[in-house]
């Protein structure tokens, strides 16, 4: 695929989120409006952009990651306009924001390299963290910003900007700077990883003082994150660390020792919160409490039933039934109103892009660029996973959102700032 191919599937993501409107619009009953154009317009700005921008700063890059992102952003803002127009209006405003944080990575970066992010890596550590303690502050008082607890969980800050308020999830930001540190210190302790160990019975362990310090600012990450209640993204950063790990040493252990220890947290989170005991009961049996805690879950099977091959149409379903259809369970809403072939055709744009991620971090000639194309990848993929997998009753549902396609202003930039630095890894391996 040329850069120009590229262009050309933007322009056709991009007509597609304005056609699906256009539907959305008619099985309303109203004609083509505003609406139409406007979304046409935001979504040629944004990846149009970001194209041209790889063209400039990044024009080696390979071409396999803007367009399924495009198809799966237009396909997502489809679904979360039927739902709910007000949300979607905002939607836009967050894609255009994340399109220019993704701009500006591209354009500072072409300068600077990755190997910036690799001397700064314990300041990005620092910035992470300090992103994870915001939601801890007071949620009152004269201070702009402010902590705000829902579901159970506190996530999120406020941003009290005086004629609106803002709200925001700092761990979408975090998670992506602690992969950089991740792979950062990986690729320096490498060798010592890899080389020396000690015998623990038959196992054997890399040398403590090597393994130590990460392991402990890998916990304190996830310790903030279990006393905010932020479960699913302690799964995704802990699942993420053990893969990394895996990465940088070749050892199949750490999966193995990974696997048990989230299993065992699982278990302790479940003995421990109220609100994952609900979820694990959603998740065994549905039908069982179905007007409570199992009614979200049944409405997203009923969903996924009712689309058969080719879904009931955009805007002639019914996912407005399904509670927080735009943020949880938007890949119910697509198998209803564009059915199987819609269902479809959203995991290959995840499994391309996923191949695209890890074709970087195979083809990559320096070990830190390696492992950061790599952990990014596992980001998406990981995230992909449990959340379709929570849909589909494979998990528990874990609360994250599907990257690109869920209402989410913090989401969509950071995983956008995570298509940036994946582009920049790949023009730096082929230059």
């Amino acid at each position: 695929m040329t850069r120009n191919t590229e262009g050309v599937l933007v322009a056709v993501a991009s007509a597609l989120a304005a056609f699906g409107v256009a539907l959305v619009e008619f099985a309303g009953g109203e004609s083509i409006g505003a609406q139409v154009g406007l979304t046409f317009l935001v979504f040629v700005i944004a990846f149009g952009g970001i194209h041209v921008a790889l063209r400039a700063w990044a024009p080696d890059a390979t071409p396999l990651l803007l367009p399924p992102v495009a198809l799966l952003a237009a396909i997502g803002f489809l679904e979360v306009y039927r739902l709910s127009p007000y949300r979607a209006g905002l939607q836009r405003w967050w894609l255009l924001l994340a399109a220019a944080v993704t701009c500006a990575v591209l354009a500072f970066l072409s300068r600077a390299g990755l190997s910036l992010l690799r001397r700064y890596r314990n300041t990005m550590l620092l910035v992470a963290v300090g992103l994870l303690l915001l939601p801890n502050l007071p949620s009152s008082g004269p201070l702009p910003i402010r902590g705000l607890t829902q579901g159970g969980s506190r996530l999120w800050v406020v941003f009290d900007l005086g004629f609106t308020e803002l709200h925001f999830q700092p761990a979408e930001i975090a998670k992506v700077l602690f992969v950089a540190f991740l792979a950062a210190y990986l690729a320096d302790r490498q060798a010592a990883l890899t080389g020396a160990h000690r015998k623990l019975g038959p196992i054997r362990i890399p040398e403590p003082r090597q393994l130590v310090p990460l392991i402990a600012v890998w916990a304190g990450s996830l310790l903030i994150l279990i006393y905010q209640r932020d479960l699913g993204a302690s799964l995704l950063l802990f699942l993420t660390f053990a893969a990394l790990l895996y990465a940088a040493t070749g050892a199949a252990g750490y999966l193995v020792a990974g696997g048990l220890l989230a299993a065992g947290g699982g278990l302790a989170a479940w003995r421990l919160f109220d609100h994952v005991q609900r979820r694990v009961q959603a998740w065994l049996d549905p039908f069982a409490d179905y007007a409570d805690t199992g009614y979200q879950v049944a409405q997203g099977l009923f969903a996924l039933g009712t689309g058969s091959l080719s879904g009931s149409g955009p805007g002639l379903g019914r996912p407005d039934l399904i509670p927080n259809a735009e943020t949880d369970f938007i890949f119910a809403a697509v198998g209803e109103e564009l059915g199987l072939a819609g269902s479809i055709a959203v995991l290959c744009c995840f499994a391309l892009f996923l191949a695209a991620g890890f074709g970087i971090a195979l083809r990559s000639r320096d070990r830190f660029r390696t492992l950061l194309a790599a952990g990014l990848t596992f980001v998406i993929g990981l995230q992909t996973f449990l959340i379709i997998g929570g849909v589909l009753r494979v998990l528990p549902l874990t609360g994250i959102t599907l990257p690109f396609m869920s209402y989410g202003g913090s989401a969509l930039i950071g995983n956008f700032l995570l298509l940036g630095l994946l582009a920049r890894a790949s023009q730096e391996e082929r230059s």
